[in-house]
């Protein structure tokens, strides 16, 4: 072999070793100190620019431990847009920057149900009431066995509001 394929696979040997794990309880990393770990982490990787990167074992888990809380999230949506938008009239200005603080404010709420493997999506829209009507939909491609979404709307007498949270099982 010559020397450059020699110095290819030597670096590539070193970008993919990895320190092993010690025991089930704790991981040690190169500073020495342990840490405890998930019963997934395999063990550590360099650091990268002050950053501690770990490896994850597969779980070969093919579906969730817990089902996603459309229930739950529901109520954080009814929340969200009754507080923000009850007392508001529509103006286009106003609600461009609105539906970005909705959508944050939705996202981190339900990241706090700490619900593990699920992507999230999350969508709003705001309208004026002006003797219209709208039709909203979408199309996803999802396992209705792993996958679901909650939806909730809003209805005042300037505006009407509708967010929508879409769960995607990561396997």
């Amino acid at each position: 072999m010559s020397d450059v394929h020699k110095d290819k696979s030597v670096r590539r040997d070193k970008k993919t070793s990895r320190v092993p794990s010690e025991g089930s309880h704790g991981v040690k990393n190169t500073a020495g100190k342990t840490k405890d770990s998930l019963s997934n982490v395999s063990g550590i990787d360099e650091h990268h620019d002050d950053r501690l990167v770990v490896t994850l074992e597969n779980t070969y888990q093919l579906g969730p431990r817990k089902r996603f809380p459309a229930p739950a999230v529901v109520e954080i949506l009814k929340d969200v847009l009754t507080s923000y938008l009850e007392e508001e009239k529509y103006e286009v200005e106003w609600s461009r920057q609105m539906i970005k603080t909705i959508c944050e404010v939705i996202r981190s709420r339900v990241k706090d149900l700490m619900i593990r493997r699920y992507k999230l999506v999350v969508l709003a829209h705001i309208g004026q009431l002006a003797g219209q009507s709208m039709q909203i939909s979408s199309r996803c491609l999802w396992d209705p066995a792993t996958d679901t979404f909650a939806s909730w709307s809003f209805k005042n007498t300037s505006l009407y509001g509708v967010a929508s949270v879409y769960a995607v099982y990561f396997e």
